[in-house]
């Protein structure tokens, strides 16, 4: 016999709801809250913060939101924040409640501003240096790689810097300070390609231009992975325009650095196969 399914009615109590038992054992967050311990942070963020005034979201929830929003590919910190009620998971890694206050989105912007880039970099090697100690790094090989990264600003925001002036009037001297800093970055090293001298964005002039099928405006990213567990041990962030192959070696002491061994094994497309690089290596 066919049966009807009746209209939902709201229960006034929950009694042994459990957030861990709607999560499946193999859930990757379970794996990461196993091995990583997010604790250190209060320490190394202890001085950024006053001693009076408002309570701020803990630390640890910062850091785990920020970690939610790279690893399940979230478009923005306000579709995160929308998204967290309907997401057990996330929930759950977070120590949250069914019935649990969302932080606003803006907790996550205000928090890198206020922690500052040192203190990321100082995250990363903190868990990555844990990743080493559960023996999910093995450090003796490691791949080398790149992708292009879309910048957040549109091509229109793209003027000619010969006629700055014309374009921009109030930004003008902001946008002149930043293009000094950029051209001496380049005369100085010779990572960077002589390109993307002439035009840049006025929405976000660290992005260049990368004619890879249509021109946008883009970042790289540089990664070492150690295939063991895949875990990134050495990334770097530049502007689009920069060749790859320049950072192996920085790749090749960071990894080092972070997990204190030498990689004797060195995997990497041909684009690093380059004779000043392959040199350096013998």
């Amino acid at each position: 016999m066919m049966s009807y399914q009746p209209p939902p009615q709201e229960k006034l109590f929950y009694t042994g709801v459990h957030l861990d038992k709607r999560m499946r054992k193999n859930h990757p967050l379970r794996r990461i809250d196993k091995v990583i311990d997010f604790e250190f942070i209060y320490k190394e963020v202890k001085d950024k913060y006053g001693s009076n005034g408002n309570v701020s979201v803990p630390p640890t929830v910062i850091l785990k939101l920020m970690l939610l929003l790279v690893f399940y590919n979230v478009r923005s910190e306000r579709e995160l924040m929308e998204t967290m009620p309907e997401r057990l998971d996330w929930l759950w890694f977070l120590g949250y409640d069914l019935d649990t206050d969302i932080p606003n989105h803006s907790v996550l912007s205000k928090a890198r501003k206020k922690w500052g880039v040192e203190t990321f970099k100082k995250f990363f090697e903190m868990i990555v240096w844990q990743c080493v100690e559960s023996g999910l790094v093995d450090g003796s090989k490691i791949f080398i790689d790149s992708s292009l990264i879309d910048a957040d600003a549109s091509n229109n925001s793209v003027v000619d810097t010969h006629s700055l002036k014309k374009y921009l009037n109030k930004s003008y001297l902001e946008l002149e300070r930043r293009l000094d800093e950029k051209e001496n970055t380049r005369k100085d090293s010779k990572d960077f390609r002589e390109v993307n001298n002439r035009y840049i964005s006025t929405t976000d002039p660290d992005a260049s231009i990368v004619r890879v099928g249509k021109p946008k405006l883009r970042y790289h990213t540089h990664r070492a992975v150690d295939p063991a567990a895949e875990v990134i041990t050495a990334t770097e962030v530049t502007t689009g325009d920069v060749n790859e192959a320049y950072r192996m070696n920085s790749l090749m002491q960071a990894h080092q650095g972070n997990i204190g061994a030498n990689a004797n094994t060195v995997v990497a497309d041909s684009k690093y196969g380059t004779i000043q690089k392959l040199s350096n290596l013998l």
